[in-house]
């Protein structure tokens, strides 16, 4: 199949491998720029696979840039209803066709969005700062977040979202990010080879694309050390926004 690429298939997956990069290194709503641009060029299917190959390099460079800024209590909330949704996305990727699990996850991203501002907007009417989400909607983000990186490899603005609402500094929500999608990511490949996704040619694809990651992860660790904490939630806001609508109108 790598045979068989045009330029400009080439350069959608070099743009999709510095997205990558962008989203592990300081601007995790870049998330599913990735899955897209793969699934554009390769069957909806084989990107699964072919992405979580490069995912892992970018996880692997995220957690070098933030391993000691990671915030431990929540990844302990979130990891185990994290599983379940993992597995769940396995089942899914057995029965429902690529357009049905995409305009689900589209959902669940506007929904998302929309009940954060709403949040924001109720704190700012009456006066104060933005309060942290509660604890226990762990239990709610963390199936939303297995569910959607197994079958689409689009839980950067899912959890992004999570951890800015969570009122965490932008160094630690990078910090619990790397942590949390090596661990989640790394847990994935089993499943992912048993379902004929990651192969050995994907994997000769990853390696020819990893420079474009490490572009794009340089890129994004300068843009991150110069971002502030508000700004940081409204780009987060905007592009899991733009990735939900997109996600639901794409044909």
């Amino acid at each position: 199949m790598i045979a068989t690429f045009t330029p400009l298939d080439w350069l959608l997956l070099a743009l999709a491998a510095c997205a990558i990069g962008l989203s592990k290194s300081g601007m995790p709503a870049f998330g599913p720029i990735p899955a897209a641009l793969f699934a554009t060029v390769l069957p909806a299917r084989a990107s699964t696979g072919a992405v979580l190959g490069l995912l892992l390099v970018g996880d692997l460079i995220a957690v070098r840039m933030y391993h000691a800024h990671a915030d431990w209590g929540i990844l302990r909330r979130l990891i185990p209803s994290v599983v379940v949704g993992v597995l769940l996305g396995v089942v899914v990727l057995w029965f429902a066709d690529d357009a049905t699990v995409r305009r689900i996850i589209g959902a669940i991203l506007v929904l998302l969005v929309v009940l954060r501002v709403a949040l924001i907007v109720r704190d700012r009417r009456q006066g104060a700062e933005p309060r942290p989400v509660p604890p226990g909607l762990a239990h709610v983000f963390g199936p939303l977040g297995g569910f959607t990186t197994m079958v689409a490899n689009a839980a950067g603005p899912v959890m992004s979202l999570y951890f800015v609402a969570s009122r965490l500094p932008v160094q630690a929500v990078l910090g619990t990010a790397a942590w949390f999608f090596l661990i989640v990511n790394a847990f994935k490949v089993p499943f992912s080879v048993g379902l004929g996704l990651m192969t050995p040619e994907s994997l000769v694809l990853n390696l020819v694309l990893v420079p474009a990651l490490v572009v794009g992860a340089l890129i994004g660790w300068r843009v991150a050390r110069r971002i502030s904490a508000v700004w940081f939630e409204r780009i987060v806001l905007v592009l899991t926004l733009a990735s939900g609508v997109y996600l639901l109108v794409r044909p």
